[in-house]
């Protein structure tokens, strides 16, 4: 404990005043430094009694009031039964008795008291608009429980953003030497491709302005933006310049993309990317599934999916492994909840699945079905250990808390929060042609040394990290990606062994 911490507790042993119950606020003085203190300490309150109904993993309120420090260095907060003491550098700048406990209003204006006290030091914090002083002032609050918990400012907005609705113009791009934007892609039916614009067109105005005196996150907020706008852009082109008018639309991501490599007489390779876990997902794969039912395999990458729907999970994998069990939320020391496919498999193609640190969510519990299964080869790197599901509290004021209280583990009851999946395939161990065909020469003469730290969870996860590194270059994971599923799920030989270990 520091010793500024030391002399807070010092300070507070001699404070022994009784707890009061009135407002710290005067009605008749509503707005403070642009504030309305009694609509920010209700939704302060509104939060201490939403937190209240699930588990703090043993922490209490305190620490919660005290982790508002963590929003300038300068500030120390210590919390007991019978005080609240703010100090800034070496000067005691607040000191409120503590409410008693369930009083939530009161823990409510005590923190919006402290913030108040805070913005008159801090030009940060000061100059924050409301949704701004939530964000930063509700995630130090919630740092001090849950270190990977978030605030958000408003549902409504998250369900656009949780859609993968983008407004936007339609196009990616970059800067060239010349301050010029030269694109590099164009999303298909979008308003920059029905308006004919190119990969490797160069945009040298926008609204009259050059865009080499345009900011980066100028640039950004034309192309993009929840809102709508129109943008008059003049283009350079082959064949000479061109003016075009654009208007930012909505585009719908999809969280999964398929492309089926056909081959005549095998019926091919059916490559699907998932982005998401989500039951938008899941259907794209049943219906890829149903439409090309006669494959030699199957890649599913997983790479950079995420997801915190168990449900949804269990759509997706039992696809492939049927009714056994995908995986298990662990809410409590004794409580876990088995979650499994209500339907057969669709389909029993080999499948090579490919993962990487990115992977993360139930797409590790994903992962983890097709190994425990015996379902899909793992080929890759580690994932991110990172499974865990959230738990989405609503508040009053329109916003919401999402706290990721639920660790996952396998449908086995592997844990694998906090230390993740391990590929049988390390891909980084093979960096040229050369090594991949003596790899895969290994596996066929029986001499292939596979070591499946899946099943010792005494080993040292950083030490099987170091061992198979995360890749650097996305191009050449791409090629040694593509180049060793094609030979698994081509060579059966290669596929039931690497299975079988």
């Amino acid at each position: 404990m520091g010793i500024k911490k030391i002399v807070l507790f010092a300070l507070l042993a001699f404070c022994t005043l009784p707890v009061r119950a009135e407002s710290l606020f005067f009605e008749d003085e509503p707005i403070q430094d642009g504030l309305n203190v009694f609509d920010v300490s209700n939704t302060f309150a509104d939060i201490y009694k939403k937190l209240d109904s699930v588990s703090w993993g043993g922490k209490n309120i305190n620490i919660a009031i005290e982790s508002l420090e963590k929003l300038n260095t300068n500030a120390h907060i210590a919390a007991t039964d019978e005080r609240v003491v703010l100090v800034w550098k070496d000067a005691i700048i607040a000191n409120y008795p503590r409410p008693e406990a369930g009083d939530w209003q009161g823990f409510g204006e005590i923190t919006t008291a402290l913030v108040l006290k805070m913005r008159a030091n801090d030009a940060t914090l000061h100059n924050a608009s409301e949704s701004e002083m939530y964000q930063m002032v509700v995630d130090s609050l919630m740092r001090g429980i849950d270190e990977n918990g978030r605030y958000i400012f408003s549902e409504e907005a998250e369900i656009a953003e949780d859609g993968r609705i983008l407004t936007s113009v339609g196009l990616e791009g970059m800067r060239d030497a010349k301050g010029n934007y030269r694109i590099t892609g164009i999303y298909k039916d979008s308003p920059a491709d029905t308006a004919g614009i190119k990969e490797g067109d160069l945009i040298a105005e926008i609204n009259g302005t050059s865009v080499a005196k345009m900011s980066d996150s100028e640039l950004a907020s034309v192309m993009s933006g929840f809102n709508s706008g129109t943008s008059k852009l003049k283009l350079l082109t082959p064949s000479g310049n061109k003016d075009v008018v654009l208007r930012r639309a909505t585009i719908i991501l999809a969280d999964a993309d398929v492309v089926h490599r056909s081959d005549p007489q095998t019926g091919g390779i059916l490559e699907i990317v998932v982005h998401k876990i989500s039951d938008n997902s899941a259907a794209i794969v049943n219906e890829a599934l149903g439409k090309y039912s006669d494959l030699s395999g199957i890649i599913l990458d997983l790479r950079a999916a995420s997801g915190d729907d168990e449900r949804a999970a269990a759509k997706l994998a039992g696809l492939f492994i049927g009714t056994e069990p995908v995986l298990r939320i662990v809410e409590t020391a004794r409580d876990e909840v088995e979650v499994v496919p209500g339907g057969d498999a669709v389909t029993d193609a080999p499948v090579v699945v490919l993962m990487s640190n990115m992977t993360r969510g139930t797409a590790e519990a994903v992962a983890a079905a097709f190994y425990e299964n015996e379902r899909g080869v793992l080929v890759g790197t580690p994932t991110a250990g990172s499974a865990r599901i959230a738990t989405r509290i609503s508040l009053d004021n329109g916003g919401a808390l999402e706290l990721l209280n639920k660790s996952i583990k396998t449908g086995k009851g592997r844990k694998i929060d906090g230390r993740g999946l391990f590929p049988i395939v390390c891909l980084s161990n093979i960096r040229s042609s050369s090594q991949q065909n003596a790899f895969f020469l290994n596996v066929i003469n029986n001499d292939f040394n596979a070591q499946d730290f899946n099943q010792n969870e005494d080993i040292d996860v950083a030490d099987i990290r170091r061992g198979c590194p995360v890749i650097t270059s996305g191009a050449d994971e791409d090629a040694l990606a593509a180049a060793v599923s094609v030979k698994i799920l081509t060579d059966s030989k290669v596929y039931n062994k690497l299975i079988a270990e």
